[in-house]
């Protein structure tokens, strides 16, 4: 039998909650320590999948006990922690963003390039098996050449007061998935126009935000990408890709929980509502996310989006909440 992965998990909110629970899920790991600040969260965390506790990561770093770590704290701890895991030598995969402020993460990138251990940004939508197997085809010229891509996401409901000040605006927080997913398809991007709108959140608009937002990517080759954002809707989590080519189109289309349809008087093929939350529609893809990094972890062949990719997304919803305030297009350089 291989020996279990020891892992560390920092930060134990909602995303960290569901890398634990993948952790359980996975033969090959054991959650080794939960460490966070509110040691209250940490010790509900080892009490439900295991581990030891600490408030401290210089005690984690410092126990000899760890292979890999995941970061789910707070995004401003993120660039500290994937340092600290770069001095220790231990791979380590961190929740997106890497930083909001992108001197920040170039101040890491050297070193980031220098290191040999694995580390990886938590874009899971990169392991969804419909958005995988629509790339696939894409990929096999099913289409022909690719013209146009267009992503949907909406969330069923708007987050917590709270939480908007310190989310780093709509760009940052939410549209940075799909800022990598484009990138997935068509990674040149080289040029950013968007456009935000406050159209029913007052405390959104209050915390100087945008509630919806359009943006268009341009690539190198004059493919167009166009993601469509909004911080709620009505039928439950909207989660869709289109791909249209020379030759024809691929689509993904949102999900429920059963096939089963309705015919009657008022209405026909009526289904039911599609799944309403992030950890409804990702829990596969969060897991397999994690269980291809415990393949980094071990020295073997990986897919999972790297700092490279962490630091491409930042720079485009960067551009995306320029031109949305500036009302230009931006011209981008990843490089």
């Amino acid at each position: 039998m291989t020996q279990q992965i020891r892992v560390a998990l920092f930060g134990t909110g909602r995303i960290g909650q569901v890398h634990a629970m993948s952790l359980a899920m996975l033969e090959e790991a054991t959650l080794a320590w939960v460490c966070d600040p509110f040691i209250e969260g940490a010790k509900r965390t080892a009490a439900e999948y295991g581990g030891r506790v600490s408030d401290d990561p210089d005690e984690v770093f410092a126990s000899g006990e760890v292979d890999a770590i995941i970061v789910a704290s707070p995004t401003a701890t993120h660039v500290d922690l994937i340092e600290k895991s770069i001095d220790a030598g231990i791979p380590v995969l961190c929740e997106k963003p890497i930083d909001l402020e992108i001197t920040r993460v170039d101040a890491l990138r050297a070193k980031a390039a220098a290191t040999d251990i694995p580390i990886v940004l938590g874009f899971n939508k990169r392991f969804d098996r419909h958005f995988v197997e629509l790339r696939r085809r894409v990929g096999a010229d099913e289409i022909g050449a690719l013209e146009q891509l267009i992503i949907t996401s909406r969330d069923p409901g708007e987050p917590p007061a709270a939480y908007l000040p310190q989310s780093g605006g709509i760009f940052r927080d939410m549209t940075i998935h799909d800022l990598d997913m484009a990138r997935y398809f068509i990674p040149d991007i080289v040029e950013v126009s968007a456009q935000g709108a406050n159209v029913f959140s007052d405390a959104i608009r209050q915390a100087g935000d945008f509630d919806s937002t359009v943006v268009t990517l341009r690539g190198s080759k004059d493919e167009l990408i166009t993601i469509f954002n909004s911080r709620h809707s009505a039928f439950g989590y909207d989660q869709r890709i289109e791909a249209f080519g020379s030759a024809g189109l691929l689509h993904v289309s949102n999900k429920n929980d059963n096939l089963v349809r309705h015919w009657g008087a008022r209405s026909v093929e009526g289904i039911a509502p599609y799944q309403n939350f992030f950890l409804e529609r990702y829990a596969e893809a969060y897991r397999l996310e994690v269980a291809e990094f415990l393949r980094a972890v071990r020295g073997l062949p990986y897919r999972n989006s790297g700092f490279e990719d962490g630091r491409a997304a930042l720079i485009l919803a960067n551009a995306a909440e320029e031109s949305a305030r500036s009302g230009t297009s931006i011209a981008v350089d990843l490089s």
